[in-house]
């Protein structure tokens, strides 16, 4: 079955196959919940394995405050999957220490949910059944799963595919469906890997745009990955570069945009241009 595009949403009587979808637009985002604050204290890292010792990551030091989106951005091996990592809860730091609200992170928290650069949906499971998967894992009854599953569909303009299984969807929905399904857990902090890196340009702003507006309504933290230093200051409320291995944050600061809400507009303004300019030279020096 052939995968919709990101176009028009289906007509009646239309099926996943069939049909396009938008993101949505004029629906409600959801309710604000406090974001953490995290704390990366002295943190560094190495890989050990083949008889050597790979210094990946650090000394790094950083505070996310609550309701921030930091974009991390740097050149490709500089550590920025091992901090994303390290904020999860996969992995523990070789030397310092990782905190969430002053308590020390020791493994996953589904107070921190993760959006992979992949999908990693079930396929035998509908796209209403992917989103439900967190509070099912949490007990939730039958009806309240799907209400939670649904409400957050139609967040990210999905509910008309609701009983469409993954493999029926575009990748840029089957993205949808994974932030979704994070989202449904009601995580005080998003880490984001890269979420939109493998899709086409044109995809891939429509979902900047969508991310942007549902985080603006839901209060939460956030710490998205990227190559691209575009999409950085696009959605950044802070941006973020590392330096090559090992890497250490060298630049660290808010465009001049805020967290206004982003528009195309925005990415044609001077403003805009100077402090990518900026971000790009602190990569390349």
């Amino acid at each position: 079955m052939a995968a919709p595009s990101e176009a028009t949403p289906p007509q009646a009587g239309q099926t996943a196959g069939s049909a396009s979808a938008a993101p949505a637009t004029g629906i409600p985002v959801a309710g604000p919940s406090q974001g953490l604050r995290t704390v990366v204290a002295g943190v560094s890292h190495e890989y050990r394995g083949g008889g050597r010792t790979t210094h990946a990551l650090g000394p790094i030091d950083l505070t996310i405050e609550p309701g921030e989106f930091v974009v991390i951005v740097g050149p490709s091996g500089c550590g920025k999957s091992t901090l994303l990592s390290l904020l999860a809860g996969f992995t523990q730091p070789s030397t310092g220490e990782v905190s969430v609200d002053g308590a020390r992170i020791t493994g996953p928290d589904p107070r921190r949910g993760i959006v992979f650069q992949q999908p990693n949906l079930y396929p035998w499971y509908s796209v209403r059944e992917n989103v439900a998967l967190g509070p099912r894992l949490r007990g939730a009854k039958k009806a309240e799963r799907q209400r939670i599953a649904d409400e957050h569909l139609e967040l990210v303009g999905l509910t008309d595919f609701a009983d469409a299984k993954p493999y029926e969807l575009s990748g840029g929905m089957q993205q949808r469906t994974q932030i979704a399904r994070v989202l449904a857990n009601d995580p005080q902090l998003m880490l984001l890997d890269e979420p939109f890196g493998a899709l086409d340009a044109m995809t891939r702003e429509r979902l900047q745009d969508e991310l942007h507006r549902i985080w603006r309504g839901s209060g939460k933290s956030a710490v998205f990955i990227t190559h691209s230093v575009d999409e950085a200051v696009y959605l950044g409320t802070r941006v973020l570069v590392m330096s090559p291995r090992p890497g250490q944050i060298v630049f660290d600061r808010r465009p001049p945009f805020g967290d206004e809400p982003r528009t195309l507009a925005l990415r044609g303004t001077p403003e805009f241009a100077a402090f990518a300019a900026d971000v790009r030279a602190h990569i390349t020096g």
